[in-house]
């Protein structure tokens, strides 16, 4: 009865979640800063070199960006606009809303954004960028030693993210409710190349790197490496994938929730393929090395993970739960794992994780089809294949790593 009371106390409580999140991705008008913006509206200028260049970005939201150097608490307009005093101590107001959202492009050419101050914890869409709309694209830009603090959707480098988010990164910590990502909030676009080692602390829903990836969504070749804390959908790299998909993606973050918990991916309902998770995952219910809840409709192949796991509730050495859905060519590490059992996958030694033969050899116990891998020297990448490890030596690693 405990079993079925606390899963129908989480459909209730999710469904109505679930709802609430797609709100906040198709609109957050009763949630929008009310602050002054701060200064008129400033002719159009596509360089930023200061607070006050980056803050008139949002008086000309179709138009195209480029970052002329870092910004940190000593550029000019720091304190009015972006440090911790400012905005009656809100910090920084996002650039772009729910109804006015970012649409142009932003190219930070290797520059960081440093010290970004937000604290809104009564605000949704809340990040440096609040909402990024579709055919949007931000490229080539570093958010570091930030603090944000929001509600609904909440990343430090955007909230809602319906656009492209490239070769991009964010330090810092990153706290919210619901949707709470290291670097983006919800996702309904598209997230690559892009990392975070930022600390993440939410409730539902969060994530290392996306906090939720909405349907038709997509994270590849990123990664995540910061803590990550939570209650329920609590992911490594993603919270909640509901319907989205990721792909040549790794997390090596530290994972502690309540339920739903995955080393990777709290709750999966989307596809999840050739990733891997290095990072411990503690837990009560439902605790996954990769992913904790499998839904119906989510898929789970090529990956595997090797950290410790432990739950009070099925913990498994890959997947925690799988309620119908697809777990194939994918393996644990019984050993670093500390778990032999999992609700999908197959389960091997240390020794056997680290040969080339176990993902390749389709004699092996698990697999159906061979990995796209190639045996490489020690830090030597061949880019032509997904995987290349250092057979004997190490467990896989995605190739775009060493490149």
């Amino acid at each position: 009865m405990l079993r079925i009371s606390n899963r129908l106390r989480y459909c209730v409580v999710r469904v109505s979640l679930f709802m609430v999140a797609a709100m906040i991705l198709a609109a957050l008008a009763g949630c929008e800063p009310t602050l002054d913006p701060g200064p008129a509206p400033s002719p159009y200028a596509p360089e930023i070199s200061t607070w006050h260049d980056l803050h008139a970005v949002r008086y000309h939201l179709d138009k195209s960006y480029v970052l002329m150097n870092d910004l940190d608490a000593n550029t000019a307009g720091y304190d009015q606009l972006a440090g911790p005093t400012a905005n009656r101590g809100q910090g920084w107001q996002p650039i772009g809303t729910s109804e006015a959202r970012f649409t142009g492009s932003f190219d930070g050419q290797g520059y960081q954004i440093r010290d970004l101050s937000i604290n809104r914890p009564d605000e949704g869409l809340v990040g440096l960028f609040g909402a990024v709309d579709a055919g949007a694209v931000i490229r080539n830009l570093g958010v570091t030693n930030a603090a944000v603090i929001g509600e609904w959707a909440v990343g430090i480098l955007t909230g809602g993210n319906w656009g492209g988010i490239e070769d991009s990164y964010s330090t810092g910590s990153v706290n919210g409710y619901d949707c709470v990502g290291g670097l983006v909030g919800g996702n309904a676009g598209s997230v690559s190349s892009c990392y975070s080692t930022a600390s993440v602390t939410g409730c539902w829903d969060v994530g290392g790197l996306v906090g939720c990836n909405d349907p038709g969504a997509t994270v590849s070749r990123s990664y995540a490496a910061g803590g990550v804390t939570g209650e329920w959908s609590v992911g490594g790299l993603v919270g909640g994938n509901l319907g989205g998909t990721v792909s040549r993606s790794y997390a090596a973050a530290g994972v502690s929730g309540d339920d739903y918990v995955g080393g990777l991916v709290g709750d999966n309902q989307g596809s999840v393929g050739n990733c891997y998770s290095t990072g411990s995952v503690n837990g009560q219910w439902y605790v996954g090395g990769l992913v904790g809840w499998n839904d119906p409709g989510g898929s789970v192949n090529n990956c595997y993970s090797v950290g410790s796991v432990s739950a009070d509730w099925h913990a498994g050495g890959l997947v925690g739960e799988n309620d119908g859905g697809t777990v194939g060519n994918s393996f644990w590490d019984t050993q670093a794992s500390g778990v032999s059992d999992s609700d999908g996958g197959t389960g091997k030694a240390t020794a056997a994780m680290q040969a080339m033969v176990t993902f390749t050899d389709t004699a092996t116990q698990g697999l159906s089809q061979p990995w796209n891998l190639a045996a490489v020297a020690p830090g030597e990448a061949n880019s032509a294949y997904i995987w290349n490890i250092v057979d004997g030596q190490a467990y896989p690693v995605l190739s775009w790593q060493s490149s």
